[in-house]
């Protein structure tokens, strides 16, 4: 009877840690699964931006998360890469121990840098929702296309002829996913740009008469080049690589520098131990708490509405992890508009009545947004909170980053500043009018006394063009992809 006992818990045990040894995802799954040792080769080396999530199986918020991840994995294909770790795997226990993992699941997003293999590394903090993962990634790509107008259109032609160059012809103002990650794989080995519609001069020159239009300069004497096919990834790579010069970025990481002094083999065992006991100790803990948590697998998972793509449930954490300081009093920012759907159905709908919206600059990888555009947000953000503590009624306020591609058809119709410009304005789509910020000072008070008038109906309005109003059949529907087909976004 005991030998029955004993061989009956062996092979539970035995069954137990196959499945956790297999995690969460299958191998037809549209997430990459690594190790610790492919994770080097497959995402830190890779010229594609990655998003990886480091989980347990045994974890409930990690489960309930799997049919988000699986689902922005299909959304991502072809511009990013969706990965998973299994850190209860014991080969792999160091190796989340390095990369700072204390909680289950946690999900990191990992850019490729100029130094090949020291890619940057980035926690993510957005909602655990398929639609809040890929558009937190598509804005994470690094933007190497450089927007040409027919003013600028001499001097790029005439610079950097050493490789060849790609130009997209659009009607968009905004640079699609897509194009940024071909401008990313071909770095150092093709230029690329974009020119809008309106830049006359260089849609005459080049005999641009459709849009989305990709023409390719190869250099030299060669005359320009027009992509007939599928504005596709596969499609599109496969006419880009025709025209492709070895990277000179690629030919430089090939050349000896002089060996480094490599640490010594017990000082890197002697770290990996450390590491994985770390992280053992953080991960026994967290097992402890998610089996005493009644309702650990009762997390919501469901579509979050991504007008405030800045909240997520808190991953499972260790007891011992240290504790985040509290700021107190400290206001709610606002939430922010990061589909041109949302910005129709909240302020530009037909039953829509007034909102303060903060049209945010474009900014590079390696910058932030401008001190007026950071210092307007915070007075907009104590406004809010000023009100909601007086428990008075006040109109919403949203920010709109340039990816929300109505911030670029706002800024078109209301004849407003470029992309790189910071502009604050009024809108009542109900009753037709808008009104811009004109004041020097984004402090709290001068933006208070301009929401305040706005309130009391005082100061002059103007006329909200008629191309901006929504109509009673534009609502979201709930069977919409949560994110649109590729070939649409060019």
């Amino acid at each position: 009877m005991f030998s029955q006992l004993f061989l009956l818990a062996f092979t539970t045990l035995l069954w137990t840690a196959s499945v956790s040894t297999q995690g969460l995802y299958s191998k037809g799954s549209a997430v990459l699964q690594v190790d610790g040792k492919s994770y080097n080769k497959l995402v830190a080396k890779s010229n594609q931006i990655s998003i990886v999530e480091f989980y347990a199986p045994w974890c409930g918020h990690c489960k309930n998360l799997k049919p988000e991840y699986e689902k922005a994995a299909k959304g991502l294909r072809d511009l990013a890469q969706v990965v998973a770790v299994n850190c209860d795997d014991e080969m792999n226990k160091p190796f989340c121990g390095t990369m700072g993992v204390q909680g289950f699941p946690t999900l990191k997003i990992v850019k490729p840098s100029k130094k090949s293999g020291k890619p940057i590394v980035e926690d993510y903090q957005g909602p655990r929702t398929a639609s809040g993962i890929v558009d937190a990634v598509k804005a994470a790509i690094p933007n190497n296309v450089k927007k040409i107008t027919d003013k600028g259109l001499s001097n790029f032609l005439d610079s950097n002829n050493e490789t060849s160059k790609a130009i997209l012809f659009s009607e968009k103002g905004t640079t699609s996913a897509l194009m940024k990650v071909l401008a990313m794989e071909y770095l150092g080995s093709m230029n690329f740009a974009q020119i809008r519609d309106k830049e006359s001069t260089a849609v005459e020159m080049f005999g641009i008469t459709e849009y989305p239009t990709l023409v390719v300069l190869p250099g030299g004497p060669k005359e320009p080049v027009k992509f007939e096919g599928s504005y596709k990834k596969d499609s599109m790579k496969d006419f880009l690589s025709q025209y492709a010069s070895p990277s000179s970025q690629a030919s430089e990481k090939q050349k000896p520098m002089g060996k480094k002094p490599e640490k010594a083999p017990k000082e890197e065992a002697a770290k990996s131990e450390e590491a994985a006991a770390s992280f053992s100790s953080a991960s026994s803990s967290h097992a402890s708490a998610e089996a005493s948590e009644e309702a650990a697998g009762a997390t919501s998972v469901t579509l979050e509405d991504e007008s405030n793509p800045t909240e997520s449930p808190d991953p499972m954490v260790s007891p011992d992890a240290p504790k985040p300081v509290d700021i107190p009093d400290q206001p709610k920012p606002i939430p922010a508009l990061i589909e041109e759907k949302y910005l129709q159905e909240r302020c530009l709908g037909p039953k829509t009545s007034t909102c303060i919206l903060a049209l945010l600059p474009e900014v590079g990888d390696e910058e932030v947004l401008p001190e007026a555009a950071n210092l307007a947000l915070a007075s907009l953000a104590e406004i809010a909170d000023k009100h909601v503590k007086r428990e008075s009624k006040l109109f919403p306020f949203y920010s709109v980053p340039t990816r929300n591609t109505g911030s670029a058809t706002l800024r078109d119709a209301l004849k407003l500043g470029g992309e790189r410009d910071f502009e604050l304005i009024a809108v009542n789509a109900r009753r037709g009018w808008w009104r811009r910020y004109g004041g020097e000072k984004y402090d709290f008070h001068s933006v208070e006394d301009w929401v305040d008038n706005i309130r009391f109906g005082e100061g002059a309005k103007e006329q909200l063009p008629v191309t901006l109003l929504g109509t009673e059949d534009e609502e979201v529907k709930e069977e919409e992809p949560i994110v649109p087909p590729i070939h649409n976004e060019l």
